[in-house]
């Protein structure tokens, strides 16, 4: 080796002992401006698809004489015919619909919903058959379809000014606690046995209990023939490229509302993401890349925002989500403004948050797993918020979630930079940032907050290297 390639080297290495050597406290500031660099690098990889100008009317693809499924069946066929004439924009026209049966879409198409156009979802399960592949609170299994499917393709929308209602109020909601025997608690628990085994994906299965994967009109031999009472979700979209979801409202659906789950380039905009009655969560990327929320309004009982990667070792080996962009949304819930988990055990990193509001939550920001999760969260950078009321905590840390299930895999968490961050009034602790004795939570820098009103400041455990930095409470300067 010359002997300047041997100099360069030596001072590559000088520079990171050095570094190494500096505190996180006097290199935070610096990271921080750093990582938000990679915005605008991450916003030139996530571009909405574009469709060629040819509509396909569903209108005129119903067919009456197939009674309860007419337009069901319509607007498939309106999707399949678009497809494979390569694609364009399959129109639903103003009025009011119901789809007895899940839409599914295919490449190149965009499912536009003009202006007046009301499209509801019957609530009869076998009508959303048969099972197709899913991620069930971050377990991978067969279950019933979501109200909007897609599995594997490319260049997908669903855009215009219409409203989608799963109306769950009129039977899917009941499955939460049913207490006539449609209940999903042992079906959850059976799940999430699947999962901590890694089993194989084709033998989780659910719905009516009924799996045909060949399309030969016979079980595959994976399914009991019972009935099981997973609710399935309002959007989800898995193992699909370039996604746009624009201008439309969308409530009442029976689980979370819009869940993409393996895919990247998504660009969400302009939604109007409206409650349902439990679970029921407003935008949930779930081991996606490259994702854009932004300018959409969303209220909750359940998580507005909730980022995700899978649940425990299910989770373990597969993608991660990471490069989400969430900016000007105004976001309200019953639970979480805006959370990390607790489904994260694939991991999530580059994370930007910025320019929101959240007017009313129990919970502001929020971090949750428990011991069964595993998995790492890193690199979040949140910045430019502005909080109204929260119940509980404005910015917690959780390890204790519930539902743990008595494993001892902790998650990690570090490098966390929040600043700019204004909130009315705290109902419980401002910062509870408590991780466990054998997996601390690491580099949490927190600078410029106002809070105006806060029942107890903070409540710090099992944590290294939180650094605090202009924080106002109650009109005071404040430093723990």
């Amino acid at each position: 080796m010359r002997k300047r390639e041997l100099l360069k080297l030596l001072l590559l290495l000088i520079f990171t002992i050095s570094c190494a050597n500096v505190s996180f406290e006097k290199q935070a500031e610096n990271l921080n401006e750093k990582a938000w660099e990679k915005v605008d690098t991450i916003l030139t990889r996530i571009n909405a698809p574009t469709f060629i100008p040819k509509n396909y009317y569903v209108k005129n693809y119903i067919n009456n004489n197939e009674g309860r499924k007419a337009f069901v069946n319509a607007v498939n066929k309106a999707i399949l015919d678009c497809n494979i004439k390569g694609g364009g924009n399959v129109i639903i026209s103003e009025g009011e619909y119901i789809s007895n049966g899940p839409i599914h879409l295919l490449s190149n198409v965009n499912l536009h919903l003009e202006d007046g156009a009301i499209l509801k979802f019957g609530v009869v399960p076998l009508d959303y058959t048969p099972l197709v592949l899913v991620r069930w609170e971050g377990t991978l299994c067969y279950n019933y379809s979501p109200l909007i499917y897609a599995h594997n393709q490319k260049n997908i929308a669903v855009t215009g000014k219409g409203i989608i209602d799963g109306q769950t109020q009129l039977g899917w909601h009941k499955w939460k606690r049913g207490n006539d025997g449609k209940n999903q608690d042992a079906d959850k628990e059976r799940l999430r046995q699947f999962g901590n085994d890694v089993t194989t994906v084709e033998t989780r299965v659910f719905g009516h209990g009924f799996l045909d994967l060949d399309g030969d009109g016979k079980d595959d031999g994976y399914g009991d023939d019972k009935d099981h009472y997973l609710r399935p979700t309002g959007i989800e979209f898995i193992e699909c490229e370039n996604i746009l979801l624009e201008d439309f409202t969308i409530r009442n659906t029976p689980f979370w509302t819009i869940h993409p789950v393996f895919s990247k380039n998504i660009t969400a905009r302009n939604l109007d993401i409206q409650a349902g009655t439990t679970n029921d969560d407003g935008f949930d990327p779930d081991s996606c890349t490259d994702v854009l929320l932004e300018n959409s309004t969303i209220s909750t009982n359940d998580d507005a925002i909730s980022i995700k990667a899978g649940r425990d070792q299910d989770a373990w080996d597969r993608l991660p989500c990471e490069n989400i962009i969430v900016r000007n949304n105004n976001l309200t819930s019953g639970v979480n403004g805006f959370c990390i988990g607790s489904e994260m055990s694939g991991g999530v990193r580059n994370v930007f948050v910025y320019d929101n509001k959240i007017p009313k939550a129990s919970r502001g920001i929020n971090f949750k797993c428990n011991l069964d999760r595993g998995g790492q969260v890193e690199k979040i950078y949140i910045k430019n918020i502005e909080l109204g009321y929260c119940e509980n905590e404005l910015f917690i840390f959780r390890m204790d979630y519930h539902g743990y299930r008595g494993n001892n895999y902790p998650t990690k968490f570090n490098d966390f930079f929040v600043s700019n961050i204004n909130c009315d009034s705290v109902g419980a602790t401002a910062f509870k940032i408590v991780g466990v004795e054998s997996q601390t939570i690491q580099r949490v820098y927190l600078k410029n907050f106002d809070i105006r009103s806060t029942v107890k400041e903070a409540e710090i455990k099992y944590a290294e290297e939180v650094i605090f930095s202009n924080i106002k409470i109650d009109g005071k300067q404040w430093k723990k």
